[in-house]
């Protein structure tokens, strides 16, 4: 009973402990420029003062413009690691990919190397075949730096697949990217979800090769420009507004997390069949 006790008392302190940045965000993004000082950032906020401030991000900021071609990064460059992933893992495990191994431990070595180490060599190259501040460079590079993470887990789950499964397909006379399109990826749902999951919320939190290979708002994600947003307003009246900006771009990945919790845990169980 005391262990107990002493659990759920840790337990709850740790609790409040990551929620208390949480609080002071909002109640800091709900109030006035007048009404914030540091004498009182304990101190709630209100409602009408959060509108406001969220009023001012859209229409004195680029976060808008931002969000958007963040949205279009996260979505589409881990859409594409996560199914150049599962073919590869397919590749590997279910097609016996003649040195597949090998070929798959030369792609997973994309991990090894921090990615502070590729930031000038992809500078320089981006700048000499023009996709240096192109949406479509942005989505090629992280769907490469993607890639690897999405190959390993897709791998391992395809080799908790019976074998059998396959062997009956090619003997109902399945060729392989039928077996691939119309049974692993189903089989593999959960797996693939997770995978996704884990890949966009990097891309959206992502700050360094935004930061790097991008230059205009138009195609600059939403970290940078939150950056860029408090070296301007970081340290004047509308710091309330940067901090409303915060808050609104850690909605989505907060909101992504809890819709998809279903698919996030069956997906942990990697393996399952």
């Amino acid at each position: 009973m005391t262990s107990k006790i002493v659990r759920y008392v840790i337990l709850i302190a740790m609790g409040i402990l990551w929620l208390l940045p949480i609080y002071l965000l909002l109640a800091n993004a709900g109030k006035l420029t007048s009404e914030y000082s540091g004498s009182n950032l304990w101190a709630p906020g209100n409602f009408p003062a959060l509108v406001s401030n969220i009023v001012d991000v859209f229409t004195t900021t680029d976060v808008p413009s931002g969000l958007f071609i963040t949205l279009i990064y996260a979505v589409v460059a881990p859409f594409i690691a996560v199914l150049l992933g599962a073919a590869v893992g397919y590749a590997v495990i279910a097609l016996k990919l003649k040195h597949g191994f090998f070929w798959f431990f030369v792609i997973f070595c994309g991990t090894v190397f921090p990615l502070q180490l590729m930031v000038i060599p992809l500078f320089a190259a981006y700048s000499e075949v023009g996709l240096f501040d192109t949406a479509v460079g942005m989505i090629l590079i992280y769907s490469v730096v993607c890639l690897p993470f999405s190959a390993f887990v897709m791998r391992n789950f395809f080799a908790g697949i019976a074998e059998s499964v396959f062997e009956a397909a090619v003997v109902d006379g399945a060729k392989p990217w039928r077996i691939f399109t119309q049974i692993y990826l189903p089989m593999s749902r959960s797996a693939l979800v997770v995978v996704f999951i884990l890949q966009a919320t990097w891309v959206w939190n992502d700050f360094l090769l935004a930061l790097i290979l991008t230059q205009s708002s138009e195609t600059r994600p939403v970290m940078p420009l939150l950056q860029a947003l408090q070296s301007v307003q970081g340290g004047g009246s509308a710091f309330t507004v940067l901090l409303t900006a915060a808050l609104l771009v850690s909605i989505p990945t907060a909101l992504l997390f809890g819709l998809s919790q279903k698919y996030f845990q069956r997906g942990l169980a990697l393996g399952q069949y």
